[in-house]
């Protein structure tokens, strides 16, 4: 099977098309045909070198891919025929025509969409939906601010949010970019690059704060952070795009009962992935049948672009998810 791998860390022109052995299935797992995966920043870190997969998971790169069921292994209860459309979050693999993974990580595609919309789900709505709602614990009326509100995970957040009547604070850079956020229905779009976050959102609620902040930034904005995050917030930390260390006043964040709790995905076990795919079919899949949730794709290149797909997430020009079409 055709893949991509990383030869050697460094710039998107280390990507390289290369041939790999086709995956087996073993016990309790299914083998998926891929059909299109998509990219995400953990993609860029790892292919510089700075987010090794874990632990015997591969090293080609993908973390979600969408495609149809070409084989069991021994001891699956095949709860769906072979060739039935679906969609799963990986720890790797999704840059490659064929993947191995848990049968309970498998999730059903919507009838209404193709294989490359739903190549834009499983990482940004199940990662947006365990923040908001596991670590967030996010309810209606309350308020929340999401930060690159114009990437997968952010967007994701936005409609969630909205579906859930949160108030939502939404940043984005630049105007084009704002516009777009606020037709997804953020109720305030701040444009971090002319505006203070901080302020806006000390003006929209006398004072007070948001309830529940999505922070992929980390230490540039720790301090706007604690000024902005209301009595009894929450802090959820899914990224360290402006660095890892800084200093926290533990008596604000007591004094104030707030929590503050980091986020991962990749790392979670076979049964906290098991878990986390049952709930989202549960609960959050029918809300794309029904439209009131959109995987949104930015563009779609062929898997012997990824070189190109790379650079224009790493120039930060997406509008939602960008996808590789793989068959």
């Amino acid at each position: 099977m055709k893949a991509v791998r990383v030869l050697e860390p460094g710039g998107p022109e280390r990507l390289q098309l290369v041939d790999e052995p086709e995956p087996v299935p073993g016990t309790g797992e299914l083998a998926i045909d891929i059909h299109a995966s998509a990219l995400n920043r953990a993609d860029l870190l790892q292919r510089r070198g700075l987010y090794p997969p874990p632990p015997g998971v591969t090293e080609i790169l993908g973390l979600e891919c969408a495609g149809v069921i070409q084989a069991y292994g021994p001891g699956c209860t095949r709860r769906w025929p072979l060739g039935t459309r679906v969609m799963a979050l990986l720890g790797g693999g999704g840059y490659a025509e064929r993947v191995v993974v848990p049968e309970a990580w498998a999730m059903p595609v919507p009838e209404a969409l193709s294989l490359e919309l739903a190549a834009a789900i499983p990482e940004a709505f199940l990662t947006a939906r365990e923040a908001l709602l596991a670590a967030g614990r996010l309810e209606a009326r309350e308020s929340v601010l999401i930060h690159a509100a114009a990437g997968g995970v952010g967007s994701a957040a936005v409609q969630l949010a909205r579906s859930l009547g949160a108030r939502v604070f939404a940043t984005a850079g630049g105007q084009a970019k704002c516009d777009w956020v606020r037709a997804l229905g953020a109720d305030v779009v701040i444009d971090y690059k002319s505006q203070d976050f901080a302020a806006v959102i000390a003006e929209h609620t006398g004072g007070e704060g948001v309830n529940v902040i999505l922070d992929f930034v980390g230490a540039a904005y720790a301090e706007k952070h604690a000024a902005c995050l209301a009595s009894l917030g929450r802090h959820v930390l899914l990224g360290l795009l402006g660095g890892a260390q800084t200093s926290i006043h533990l008596g604000r964040l007591l004094s104030k009962r707030q929590t503050l709790v980091g986020l991962t995905m990749r790392s979670r076990s076979v049964l906290e992935k098991s878990e986390l795919a049952r709930a989202f079919v549960r609960t959050t899949l029918p809300l794309f049948e029904d439209g009131r949730l959109r995987p949104l794709v930015d563009s779609v290149f062929e898997l012997s672009a990824v070189a190109e797909a790379h650079e224009r997430m790493e120039a930060n020009l997406n509008l939602g998810k960008i996808v590789l079409k793989v068959r």
